[in-house]
């Protein structure tokens, strides 16, 4: 393979290494909202139920509590929905990061490749180099025997 095809495909799987990275970086995004929401939800919760105990103090009506628990179990119902969401979001989030690693591995590989071409290359050239000193040595020489 010629090395400016190499340095294509060499390209091509940058490029999409760094939509992998997007997208893993996106995953990570999500969980991340979602967590603080879950964050949000469970101190909204807990100063409720502080409200709560605060008014219960002073007298709370049958209705007024039975409505206040309600609430809370639906707090608590949106505290279980985003643990389910966030549970599904790290296993997106660690199939998106192994994709993105092993997108990088071939981007590497490629990398290799190119490099040991040049270094091929390099080779190639020293060793055309000294043939043609040797030889130039070899007919200086000559002529001055």
């Amino acid at each position: 393979m010629a090395t400016d095809q190499l340095q294509r495909v060499a390209q091509w799987e940058q490029d999409k290494e760094d939509q992998c990275a997007k997208v893993f970086q996106q995953a990570q995004q999500y969980l991340f909202e979602h967590q603080q929401r879950l964050g949000n939800i469970e101190r909204y919760r807990t100063e409720y139920l502080d409200n709560i105990h605060n008014h219960g103090n002073t007298g709370l009506g049958a209705r007024d509590y039975t409505q206040k628990l309600s609430f809370i179990a639906q707090l608590d119902n949106a505290c279980v929905q985003q643990n389910q969401i966030i549970s599904q979001a790290i296993l997106v989030a660690d199939q998106r990061k192994q994709e993105w690693l092993a997108q990088q591995c071939k981007r590497k590989a490629v990398d290799y490749l190119i490099d040991k071409r040049r270094k091929q290359q390099i080779k190639r050239a020293e060793k055309r180099e000294q043939q043609l000193l040797d030889e130039f040595a070899l007919h200086s020489f000559l002529r001055n025997r």
